[in-house]
């Protein structure tokens, strides 16, 4: 019967790893699955894959393996023809030995396998004696990418006073290196900077609050360093680091609270007298405040200016100095909004008195008659006496009146 040659490729592997048989199975007859028996091939590979380290440092092309046929008797008569992915320029075959070699240093993340074709002919007449069989050559990953964030800075907000565990945000790294072999591209991530006011979780990246009571009122601004780091966070790993600007947003946990006694002095009748201010160290809605007059009054009202939440004392009616001195009222001051988890056991309002003053003002003195009706006979002599005119300051102090004749 005919002679069948068989082409074997050898493999000389720098890693302890397992050979990749591809159909080997099926090349030598054992059963599929449907139970059929495969009659063995007349020619295949041994082997249908190489693996070749990256990143090889070596001053000398790096050795890929070898291509071997029963065919030839190692006379010179059979030459190894290589073709496929970088045959001839990243691949070279010796076609006497069927040696490969890799002429240059591979980087797995810029290609991760290449596809090549060898065949075997014979030297003088060029006549195929194996055909044209397809293999690859995988290039196998060591860890020479270090995790890297999108993003340097990072900016997020979590409410102030929030329960221990609350998730703030989720930063996440990604590794160039193999992730499905080894611990390469395997990254655990650890808070640098930033206890103990948070916790990174290790497999996902995510920030959570770590204290309880967090105060915006204290302190509203954290610079938070996570670390991710390959190799599953084991000595030699590479890392990688972001920064994670995180800030306190506003609860309505502080009530407002007037800081002493005001008092004020009426300037003019019929507008506002004066403005009161309560403080509250929230911001935005949550400080936003009304204030009202206890019981009501006869004589003032409080509105609320909305710009500068301050509370402005208007005057209902005229003030008499000389009727009624002095004024004294108490003024509320509540929050608009409210959060029920601090209202318990907290008066979110306050209290203050407020006096008024009255000012003197200097009225003009008043005729007890106006006008004043003196009859005078024309005979009646220069000097003489014709009648009296009165007049009295309506101040308190009851001034001196002077009179004159005005033009």
């Amino acid at each position: 019967g005919p002679i069948h040659m068989f082409l074997f490729i050898v493999f000389w592997v720098f890693t302890a790893l397992p050979f990749i048989t591809g159909n080997i199975g099926n090349l030598f007859g054992m059963p599929e699955s449907d139970g059929k028996v495969l009659q063995r091939s007349k020619r295949g590979w041994m082997w249908n894959q190489f693996f070749l380290l990256e990143e090889y440092t070596g001053n000398d092309h790096q050795y890929v393996g070898k291509l071997h046929s029963n065919a030839d008797k190692g006379d010179g008569t059979v030459k190894y023809v290589l073709t496929g992915d970088g045959a001839g320029s990243l691949f070279l075959i010796d076609e006497k030995s069927g040696d490969i070699h890799a002429t240059k240093r591979l980087d797995r993340e810029e290609k991760a396998m290449y596809t090549l074709h060898a065949k075997v002919v014979d030297r003088t007449t060029n006549t195929e004696l194996e055909p044209d069989t397809e293999f690859n050559i995988k290039i196998h990953d060591i860890n020479d990418n270090a995790p890297r964030f999108e993003k340097e800075v990072y900016y997020a907000s979590v409410p102030e006073m929030s329960e221990v565990g609350t998730s703030v945000v989720t930063v996440t790294a990604t590794d160039a290196d193999d992730q499905t072999y080894g611990n390469s591209a395997k990254l655990v991530y650890s808070i640098l900077q930033g206890q103990p006011y948070f916790s990174v979780d290790s497999e996902n990246g995510t920030i959570k609050t770590a204290l309880p009571g967090m105060d915006r009122e204290v302190k509203e601004h954290y610079q938070v360093v996570i670390q991710a780091k390959d190799m599953a966070g084991q000595m030699g790993g590479l890392s990688g680091t972001t920064t994670v600007s995180i800030t306190l947003s506003d609860v309505n946990d502080s009530p407002p609270r007037f800081a002493n006694l005001t008092t004020v002095e009426s300037t003019e009748i019929g507008g506002a007298i004066g403005r009161i201010k309560a403080d509250d160290p929230d911001v935005g809605h949550n400080a936003e405040m009304e204030y009202s007059i206890v019981g009501g009054h006869d004589t003032f009202n409080i509105i609320t200016d909305q710009a500068t939440q301050e509370g402005v004392i208007i005057i209902k009616e005229a003030l008499d100095y000389e009727s009624k001195r002095d004024y004294e009222f108490r003024v509320e001051v509540k929050n608009t909004y409210l959060d029920a988890r601090f209202i318990h056991g907290v008066q979110f309002k306050d209290y203050a008195t407020v006096k008024v003053t009255v000012d003197d003002v200097d009225e003009p003195p008043v005729f007890t008659r106006n006008p004043y009706i003196i009859e005078v006979h024309e005979d009646t002599a220069a000097g003489s006496f014709v009648g009296v005119v009165l007049a009295r300051d309506p101040d308190a102090d009851n001034k001196p009146v002077k009179y004159c004749f005005c033009d």
